[in-house]
């Protein structure tokens, strides 16, 4: 009996070293992953663009319940600002991980060391915001047409 208890527990003892080992190897290419796209998001201006975000976001709460006072708001957001940061980046981990390489990052984080994609990075928001304007233009220009068009119609 004692011998096939040996016999059992010596292919158990192999498997879960083998499955250590490869989960042990996959957390530090994880890891290192993680890492990466931790320093590319800091140099593209990510992460302080996810500030920005999540104290807008506190701001316009702020309004909507003016009746909280100031020291919740203050508290709240040293609280909320650092998990926020660290769940929306695990949520994003996996989408990165799904469509760019740890070596692309790794160019992409080049890219944004060079004073090309600096002033990149530093024009971004702006770039974005011009470009929400003109697509509420854009926007509301195509539903004029298609009103028009329909009315033409008939419809």
């Amino acid at each position: 009996m004692k011998n096939n208890i040996n016999t059992i527990k010596k292919p158990l003892l192999v498997l879960a070293l083998l499955i250590s080992t490869t989960m042990f190897s996959f957390g530090q290419d994880n890891n290192s992953y993680k890492a990466s796209l931790k320093e590319m998001m800091n140099v593209s201006g990510s992460t302080e663009s996810y500030k920005v975000a999540i104290a807008q976001t506190i701001k316009m709460l702020k309004t909507q319940k003016s009746n909280v006072p100031e020291s919740f708001w203050l508290e709240f957001e040293e609280t909320f600002s650092k998990s926020a940061q660290e769940d929306l980046f695990d949520l994003l981990l996996p989408i990165y991980e799904k469509h760019i390489t740890e070596k692309e990052l790794k160019d992409i984080t080049k890219f944004y060391s060079t004073p090309t994609g600096k002033k990149f990075a530093e024009k971004t928001p702006f770039i974005l915001r011009d470009s929400m304007e003109a697509g509420q233009q854009w926007g509301m220009k195509l539903g004029e047409q298609l009103a028009k068009k329909m009315q033409e119609k008939g419809y």
